[in-house]
C-alpha cells in the first residue's frame, strides 16, 4: 500500500468508482461530498446514497468531508471529479495555495461553461497551476462497470512524466490498466466531442435509425473530432487509439451512457431540461454542445454533427427535421 495521500473532489458516480479504484492501492483515501448528509451515510452505512449504491467501503480508510479546503490540505494528489458544467461554482473560492507544488489530477470530462474552457485551462488561468502539474485520467471507463470490477483501460496524460507515472501507478489494479500519454489537449477535448456526438446517436436510435446508419456517423464523427482538435492542438497523435475512438465508441452505444440515453429522450420529445431532470444526472453533452459550438465561430471547422445536434438543442429545431439534413452531410 502506498502512503501518499490522494483526495476525490466529488460524490458522483465517476468520483465513487475512482474513490474504489485508489483504495486498491492506497491505506486510506480522502474524499469531498458537497452534503454533509452524503458524508454522513457514507460514514454510518458504508455506500453513497446516490450513486453506484452498490458499492461497499471500509470506511475505516476513508476520511471524508464536505469541508473542500480541509480536503485539499491533507491531499499530497487532488484527483477532481466535479462535472464540468458545476466546477466553477464548487472550486472558484478554494485557497490556490492548497494546489501549489502538487500534480493536480482531472478525472473530469467537460469543458467549462463560464469560459468555454477545458480542464487545465481553467485552472492555469483561475489558480496559477502550471501546466506541468496537470494530469489528466481519461478513457472508455463507465463507472457502473468498473464498480462491477469488469476491465478497463485509462490513459494518464501529463507534460510531467513523473507525475503521470505516479499517478498511472495509483490507478492501476487488477481490473485497470493505464497508458502514459503527453496530448493533455487531445484527451481533454476529445471526452467533451464525444458527449455531443453521444447526443447525435440517441437522437438517432430515438428517431428509429438502425445500425448502419449509427456506424455511418461515428465514422464521420471520428473525423469531425479529428479536425476539430488538430486545429486546437496540431499533435501527432493517433486518432484510433482507445483514449480517442475507444471513449467515443463506448459513449455513443453503451447502456450506461448518460449523454447517449439524453438524446434519445429528445427524439421522443422531452424538452432538455425535462430530460435531465427525468434522468437525475448530468448530460455533460447539453453544455459541451454549446461551448464547441461557440469557440468553432472562430475556428470555423466543418462539424455537421456538433452543428445539427446545437440546433435541436439551442434553436429548437425539430429532432426528426434536423436528423434528416444531416443525412446528406454525411458519406
Amino acid at each position: 500500500m502506498q502512503k501518499v495521500k490522494v483526495a476525490v473532489i466529488g460524490s458522483g458516480s465517476w468520483a465513487t468508482a475512482i474513490v474504489k479504484i485508489l483504495l486498491n492501492n492506497l491505506e486510506k483515501v480522502y474524499w469531498w461530498v458537497r452534503e454533509k448528509e452524503i458524508a454522513d451515510h457514507l460514514k454510518d452505512y458504508h455506500r453513497n446514497p446516490r450513486y453506484l449504491s452498490s458499492v461497499e467501503f471500509d470506511v475505516g480508510r476513508l476520511r471524508v468531508s464536505h469541508d473542500m479546503n480541509w480536503v485539499l490540505e491533507q491531499a499530497d494528489i487532488p484527483v477532481f471529479c466535479i462535472p464540468a458544467a458545476f466546477l466553477h461554482p464548487e472550486v472558484k473560492d478554494i485557497n490556490r495555495e492548497l494546489l501549489a507544488g502538487k500534480p493536480v489530477v482531472s478525472a473530469i470530462k467537460g469543458i467549462i461553461p463560464e469560459f468555454n474552457m477545458v480542464v487545465a485551462d481553467y485552472f492555469h488561468q483561475q489558480f496559477g497551476l502550471g501546466y506541468d502539474q496537470f494530469v489528466m485520467v481519461s478513457g472508455p471507463s463507465h463507472a457502473e462497470e468498473v464498480a462491477q470490477e469488469k476491465l478497463a483501460y485509462l490513459t494518464v496524460s501529463a507534460r510531467n512524466r513523473v507525475n503521470a507515472a505516479a499517478v498511472s501507478g495509483l490507478f492501476s489494479c487488477r481490473y485497470i490498466k493505464t497508458s502514459l500519454s503527453d496530448d493533455i489537449y487531445g484527451t481533454e477535448y476529445v471526452p467533451v466531442l464525444k458527449n455531443i456526438i453521444a447526443i447525435a446517436s440517441g437522437l438517432c436510435s430515438g428517431l428509429g435509425y438502425g445500425d448502419n446508419f449509427q456506424a455511418v456517423l461515428i465514422s464521420n464523427a471520428l473525423q469531425e473530432i479529428s479536425r476539430f482538435i488538430d486545429e486546437v492542438s496540431p499533435n501527432h497523435r493517433d486518432i484510433k487509439k482507445s483514449v480517442y475512438l475507444g471513449d467515443l465508441l463506448v459513449t455513443c452505444y453503451s447502456q450506461f451512457s448518460r449523454n447517449r440515453r439524453f438524446g434519445t429522450m429528445l427524439a421522443r420529445g422531452y424538452s432538455p431540461k425535462y430530460a435531465q431532470m427525468e434522468m437525475q444526472m448530468v448530460a455533460e453533452g447539453y453544455y459541451a454542445t454549446k461551448c464547441i459550438s461557440e469557440m468553432n465561430a472562430t475556428l470555423a471547422v466543418d462539424m455537421p454533427i456538433v452543428d445539427a445536434v446545437y440546433n435541436i438543442l439551442y434553436n429548437n429545431h425539430s429532432p426528426a427535421s434536423e436528423i434528416r439534413l444531416l443525412e446528406d452531410k454525411l458519406e
